[in-house]
């Protein structure tokens, strides 16, 4: 017969658990990022009403000038990016890099269900968001009634 053990006071259990301890050890022995990269990828939410969908790309930093929104083809394409601090000989140099910087690039395929020439865009708080409203001329289900 097996014997099982089990701690039931608390007061003997490890204070720490061990996801952070090996997250203490994993990063301890990453080599740290001293140069930004020169691209990215933004994370991108889509929700979707009875008006249509919106796009939210999390960009922070990035500036209104700095965004370029196109359609082609059936596409959506978002570029951009996000400057690091200017390299001079008096600028603080970087010691880690959790950041990203550099370009972006994102192309998301539209249904033929949006009205391309109403799509409009806003850049508040690092957050882009991108409104496709639905065309409403155009039919994508219909019932037929049987008689």
């Amino acid at each position: 017969m097996a014997t099982l053990l089990y701690n039931n006071r608390p007061a003997l259990r490890p204070s720490r658990a061990f996801n952070s301890v090996l997250n203490e050890l994993l990063r301890d022995t990453l080599p740290a990022v001293n140069e930004p990269d020169k691209s990215f990828v933004p994370q991108a939410d889509v929700l979707e009403s009875a008006q249509g969908f919106e796009l939210q790309l999390a960009v922070p930093g990035v500036a209104k000038e700095d965004v370029k929104i196109d359609f082609q083809e059936g596409r959506l394409v978002i570029s951009g990016e996000r400057k690091a601090s200017a390299a001079d000989e008096n600028a603080p140099k970087f010691r880690r890099v959790e950041t990203a910087y550099g370009t972006f690039t994102r192309s998301f395929r539209l249904p033929e269900t949006v009205d391309v020439s109403a799509i409009n865009a806003e850049l508040t708080d690092g957050i882009l968001r991108v409104s496709l409203p639905f065309d409403t001329n155009k039919v994508t289900k219909h019932h037929i009634e049987v008689r």
